[in-house]
């Protein structure tokens, strides 16, 4: 039985495995396809790669969404680090019910709510003030930076919380400002999660389409909008060689990470096998010490 179970278990995990990743696999193998039908095998080409790389609208927009997701991820790290930083720190001030729903609120509401919002509020700032100057790379930014922010404040909170506190009390009883007490001490500690943020906010802000949509220019056109407007109108093999691509610049980056993370493991490992050993010996030499000179 529990031999049937396994064989069950395995079965069910590639099936999951196959519906997951059999599209993905399907969208590198047609790439290479000369057929100008994406769906019909004709026989290997490279041409549509070809064609992506002389493709002026496509490279204008991975240029756009990428300088986006750079700029988004920095203003949303920043920005959300500080506001988690506040409700972790503070847990009792005047109006924190209504910031921390307020700080929540773009992760609850419809973005299409968000979106809407945001298009008639600089139309009318417009409007009065004459800023923006209709819709482009700013007014794409606040947008993103508003839909990110939440996502990494939660981030930076939950590991704050996780921090001892005896840790910065011991810091200003030793006569540290609260300034080096966040440099030297909390500030290492939420790293990762300052990174967990950045990344997060990064592929949001890459992968939006709706908010993209209310706020974008004729000039700053994003990669996923421009991908939806050529869907609209038939499968492109060239959008299967985009693809591609980016499942390979995605895998390149993961197995980095993984590398990374694994080469840190093994190097902590060997510093704690080394502290022990280093422990354990000046151990066996005080106890060495400790004994009497037998007389000669």
């Amino acid at each position: 039985m529990s031999n049937l179970n396994r064989r069950l278990g395995i079965a069910f995990l590639a099936l999951v495995f196959a519906f997951f990743y059999a599209p993905i696999a399907s969208v590198v193998v047609y790439s290479f396809n000369e057929s100008p039908i994406a769906s019909e095998w004709t026989r290997f080409s490279g041409q549509w790669y070809a064609r992506v790389a002389h493709d002026d609208e496509v490279l204008a927009a991975v240029r756009v969404s990428v300088v986006l997701a750079l700029l988004t991820a920095f203003a949303a790290t920043l920005v959300g680090a500080w506001i988690g930083f506040v409700l972790a720190s503070w847990r009792r001030f005047a109006g924190r019910t209504l910031f921390a729903a307020m700080v929540n609120a773009p992760m609850v509401l419809p973005e299409v709510i968000s979106g809407i919002s945001l298009l008639l509020l600089f139309v009318g700032l417009e409007q009065l003030t004459g800023w923006p100057q209709g819709r482009g790379m700013v007014t794409l930014w606040v947008g993103h930076v508003m839909l990110c922010i939440s996502y990494v404040a939660i981030t930076v909170q939950a590991r704050l919380g996780a921090i001892e506190g005896a840790l910065t009390e011991a810091a200003r009883d030793l006569g540290a400002t609260q300034a080096r007490v966040f440099f030297d001490i909390t500030l290492p500690l939420i790293a990762q999660a300052l990174v967990s943020g950045w990344l997060l906010s990064f592929t949001i802000s890459i992968d939006d389409v709706i908010m993209s949509a209310f706020l974008c220019g004729p000039d700053t056109t994003t990669l996923p909008l421009v991908l939806l407007s050529r869907m609209r109108i038939g499968l492109d093999p060239e959008i299967n060689a985009l693809g591609t691509l980016l499942i390979a610049v995605v895998g390149v980056i993961v197995a980095g990470n993984g590398w990374f993370t694994m080469k840190r493991e093994q190097r902590r490992a060997r510093d704690l096998r080394v502290a022990l050993a280093g422990t354990a010996g000046a151990g066996e030499t005080a106890s060495g010490a400790g004994r009497p000179v037998p007389d000669t």
